[in-house]
């Protein structure tokens, strides 16, 4: 599980996220593109929160591919084209996230790779490896004696 780091010496964040994510060792990192919000049949919805919506849902199902969840998510990079939708972004981010902090970065630019796309999300997730099983041991038996065999006595 990864350990949040806002230090008491330096200024609260300032929003819904963490200063700093510590991922435990020989965790598995998965790297999510920027999640846009076109939909699988190729539509783009025209409102900004519909397309918050699909970019969120995309990376929720990435998680879950994955195996992971969105409490796996350690840092969250938002590009959006108009800061007046950054309080509708934040308040559908927080349905998802449900009050998990992750790292976080919000920038406002003047355009996406397409015009029509208001809003893209790209992610960072980390899950702690599932604790190393011990080799089992390998128990070395006496071969099989025939009936009639012996048992040699010892000494």
């Amino acid at each position: 599980m990864a350990k949040l780091h806002n230090p008491p010496t330096i200024a609260d964040p300032i929003g819904t996220y963490s200063h700093g994510v510590e991922v435990p060792p020989n965790a598995r990192w998965l790297y999510i593109a920027g999640q846009v919000g076109h939909k699988k049949d190729g539509s783009v919805p025209p409102t900004f929160e519909e397309q918050t919506e699909i970019a969120w849902q995309n990376i929720v199902e990435i998680l879950n591919s994955a195996g992971m969840k969105v409490t796996d998510l350690v840092k969250i990079t938002q590009y959006l084209t108009s800061l007046e939708n950054f309080p509708r972004y934040a308040a559908v981010r927080a349905k998802f996230l449900a009050g998990h902090r992750p790292a976080s970065t919000a920038l406002v630019i003047s355009s996406l790779v397409r015009p029509q796309y208001l809003v893209e999300v790209e992610a960072i997730a980390a899950k702690a490896a599932a604790p190393a099983q011990k080799a089992a041991k390998k128990t070395a038996r006496p071969a099989a004696r025939g009936a009639g065999a012996k048992r040699k006595k010892r000494r």
